[in-house]
C-alpha cells in the first residue's frame, strides 16, 4: 500500500511579526525626553497626546516635538504614563503639569493623595482666612531684598496677633518696639483653630519655596511692659551668602 503523495505548497508558516514601539523625543523647555508614542497617547484626549496628532506640529531644530514650558517636572508626568506611579514629592508642581497637559487621571490621582489634600483643604483654606497673607509675603520679600545691599543678612520684624483680644493690645505692642510702624509686617487675627507657630511655619515654607533661606525667632524689646512683646513679635532673618 502506497502512501499519499503530499506536495509542499512552497509557503512557510511564520509567527506574526510584532512592530517595535515607535520611539519619539520631546523638547520641553530645553529638557529632552525619549519615550514611546504609545506612552504619549496613553490618554488619547489629553493635550499631550495632541502633540502627535493633526498637522500642526511644533518642532525644534532637531525635529523633536517642542513645548515652550518649563520641563523640570515633566519626568514625573512620563513616569505616571509608564507605570501609573505618583511622585513622592513636588505634588503641587506635577499637579500643575497634569492640568496643563489635561491628563485627567493624573490630576485626580494627585488630588486624592493625603499630601495634596492637606495642602489644599487644610493649609490653603487656613491661609485664605488670614487677612492679606499673600500681600504680606510680597512686602517681606521686597523689604528684605532692599536691606540686602552690602549685607549678609536682612532682618524683618513681623507682628502676629492671633485673636481679637491680641488685636486690642496691638497699638501698645507696636509702640513698645520703638520702630516705625510702617516697617513692621502684621498678620492676623484669624478665625481658625491654628496656632501662631503654624502661621509662622507657613510663612517660612512659602518664602523658602521661592528659593530664599530664612529663619524665624522671637523678637523681644525688653521694655518691661505687662505683656511679653515676644508673644507678638518675631524676627525673620534672611541669609544671602
Amino acid at each position: 500500500m502506497s502512501l499519499p503523495d503530499y506536495k509542499s505548497s512552497g509557503k512557510q508558516s511564520s509567527a506574526p511579526v510584532q512592530s517595535k514601539p515607535q520611539v519619539v523625543q520631546l523638547n520641553i523647555g530645553g529638557h529632552v525626553f525619549s519615550t514611546t508614542l504609545g506612552t504619549i497617547r496613553k490618554f488619547p484626549n489629553s493635550t499631550l497626546a495632541d502633540l502627535f496628532n493633526g498637522s500642526t506640529k511644533r518642532t525644534d531644530s532637531e525635529g523633536r516635538r517642542s513645548v515652550d514650558r518649563d520641563g523640570t517636572h515633566f519626568k514625573h508626568v512620563l513616569e505616571y504614563l509608564r507605570t501609573e506611579r505618583l511622585p513622592s514629592e513636588h505634588l503641587q508642581e506635577v499637579h500643575r503639569e497634569a492640568l496643563y497637559y489635561d491628563i485627567k487621571p493624573l490630576v485626580k490621582a494627585i488630588e486624592e493623595t493625603p499630601q495634596f489634600f492637606g495642602e489644599t483643604v487644610g493649609r490653603q483654606q487656613f491661609l485664605a482666612r488670614v487677612p492679606n497673607y499673600r500681600e504680606n509675603l510680597e512686602v517681606i520679600v521686597r523689604v528684605a531684598r532692599a536691606e540686602a545691599v552690602a549685607s549678609r543678612y536682612s532682618n524683618i520684624i513681623v507682628c502676629v496677633v492671633r485673636t481679637e483680644d491680641d488685636l486690642a493690645r496691638y497699638t501698645d505692642a507696636i509702640d513698645s518696639l520703638g520702630t516705625p510702624r510702617e516697617s513692621v509686617v502684621s498678620f492676623g487675627p484669624w478665625k481658625a483653630p491654628v496656632s501662631v507657630e503654624d502661621l509662622l511655619d507657613c510663612v517660612k515654607m512659602d518664602i523658602e519655596a521661592r528659593g530664599y533661606k530664612v529663619k524665624i525667632q522671637p523678637h523681644s524689646t525688653d521694655k518691661g511692659f505687662l505683656f511679653k512683646s515676644y508673644d507678638f513679635f518675631y524676627k525673620l532673618i534672611f541669609t544671602w551668602w
